[in-house]
């Protein structure tokens, strides 16, 4: 009984590491993240306190019962239906490994000394997680020189880094669009905006005949656009759209607006486009951008739209959905004349612009359309996605969490613009389940409590003519 008991303790760890690892991923690997700013709170005392609670409490063998019966039961069915499971990166398999070894390690010790205590479970998860976390700070330094290495050594390399509070990684994809059409031109993959995405990028993919190098940059403190942009050293920077978008991270606007202007903080920069929600004042290497921007067209065509380029009044059409994407546009037609590109070559690049995965993106399926806007999650673009789709004469519906990192005034107002413009509202989360069903009239609510159930309750609920707009796709965890 004895060994079985001590089997029951490491698989108990092993549980307790694989949760808390798993959370690290989604936050980045912040632990005050992962305990302050966590969506489903209730998970860390389902899964991570409630079986160290009962383990002082229930004696052996019944605490084996609910360990193997209860927990584990609901463990395994909790990892099987995220929608964001643990990737098993380098980082993450030597974190287990390391809490492997230490549990064992503690368990030969506490065989050999009869003043062993309990309190052995909580030890190894703060040992593996200050061992790991220096570890991995070592191998990133490391890491991070020889990308630098690699970065330099690029010939005659040019580089755009890009920022904004919502539309980054839009402008990066429709401004690689263009400029390969002129140049040997590479992009950061994704969405991949943070400096170990980008080093990884770096070392690994970018090939080293490229001409122009495009990167984003994302922030959740004061810093880390700064920290990227030493790194990168762009020549070219731009500052899109700015608001209230990560709000709870940087508690205000001109918290945000000046970890955005980080980017400008570039040693080797010769010119910045700043979209002009951005109170800088004018400076010779600034562009403000849009410069008499007029749309005089926008459905689930495309977008047609007359900017101002080297003084002259020039029109563009782009197969894309969101009059807002005009703004966007204005910053890749701005950056591409300044690296050489013609009028013309732009307008023609534009023409063929390909829409951007899961943003506003229009399929037709099974006599459906469909507008996956999912990975779109602003208050701006989410209500051009229900304005666009207002213009559908047939049946109307959405799927949404609603607006996450964000306040409950901005839910609010796209909650009642929903209510105006469609038929059915399928909300996914409990985030802002409480606002929307506040805001909308009771009988078009329907509140998908499990996302795996999204296919089979969409076949029950939409028919042949129907509308169906994807909003903001949150993972689970949220």
């Amino acid at each position: 009984m004895e060994y079985f008991n001590i089997i029951t303790h490491i698989i108990l760890i092993m549980s307790l590491g694989w949760y808390l690892i798993t959370n690290l991923q989604w936050y980045n690997y912040k632990l005050e993240r992962v305990i302050l700013k966590h969506h489903k709170w209730q998970w860390h005392i389902t899964y991570f306190l409630s079986p160290i609670v009962l383990f002082y409490i229930i004696p052996e063998p019944y605490y084996a019962i609910y360990f193997y019966l209860i927990y584990m039961t609901s463990f395994v069915l909790w990892n099987k239906k995220l929608d964001k499971p643990l990737v098993l990166t380098s980082r993450v398999k030597r974190f287990l490994a390391i809490l492997l070894f230490i549990t064992f390690a503690m368990t030969a010790l506490c065989l050999a000394s009869p003043d062993c205590t309990n309190m052995f479970i909580f030890i190894p998860l703060i040992l593996v997680y200050v061992i790991s976390s220096i570890m991995e700070k070592i191998f990133f330094i490391s890491f991070k020189h020889k990308a630098k290495q690699r970065f330099q050594s690029i010939a005659g390399l040019r580089t755009v880094a890009i920022t904004a509070s919502f539309g980054k990684t839009s402008i990066k994809n429709y401004l690689y669009h263009v400029l390969k059409k002129k140049y040997k031109t590479y992009k950061t993959p994704r969405s991949v905006n943070t400096i170990a995405g980008i080093v990884l990028d770096v070392n690994k993919d970018i090939p080293l005949d490229t001409q122009i190098y495009i990167a984003e940059a994302g922030a959740r403190v004061k810093g880390d656009i700064e920290e990227i942009t030493m790194f990168l050293e762009p020549d070219i920077c731009v500052i899109g759209s700015v608001g209230e978008q990560h709000i709870e991270y940087f508690k205000t606007l001109d918290n945000i607006i000046h970890t955005k202007m980080e980017i400008l903080k570039s040693p080797k920069m010769k010119m910045g486009f700043v979209h002009e929600s951005v109170p800088i004042k004018p400076y010779p290497a600034i562009t403000k951008y849009p410069n008499n921007l007029h749309i005089t067209k926008s459905n689930l065509d495309g977008i047609w739209f007359d900017v101002e380029v080297a003084g002259n009044i020039e029109h563009f059409h782009a197969p894309i959905l969101g009059s807002f994407n005009a703004i966007n546009l204005t910053a890749v037609i701005l950056v591409s004349h300044y690296l050489g590109m013609s009028i013309n070559e732009i307008k023609m690049a534009l023409c063929t612009l390909p829409q951007v995965e899961h943003r506003l993106q229009k399929i037709e399926a099974g006599g459906k359309i469909i507008i996956d806007d999912s990975f779109n999650g602003n208050l701006a673009g989410m209500l051009e996605a229900v304005n666009i789709c207002s213009t559908h004469t047939g049946r109307k519906v959405i799927i949404t969490p609603g607006l996450v990192e964000s306040t409950d005034e901005a839910n609010i107002l796209l909650a009642k613009e929903i209510n105006k413009n469609f038929d059915f509202v399928i909300l996914t989360g409990s985030l802002n389940t409480h606002l929307f069903s506040a805001n909308i009239d009771k009988e078009k609510v329907y509140v998908l409590k499990d996302k795996a159930l999204m296919e089979a309750t969409l076949a029950k609920t939409t028919r042949s003519g129907d509308l169906i707009l994807f909003a903001n796709d949150a993972p689970n965890f949220i």
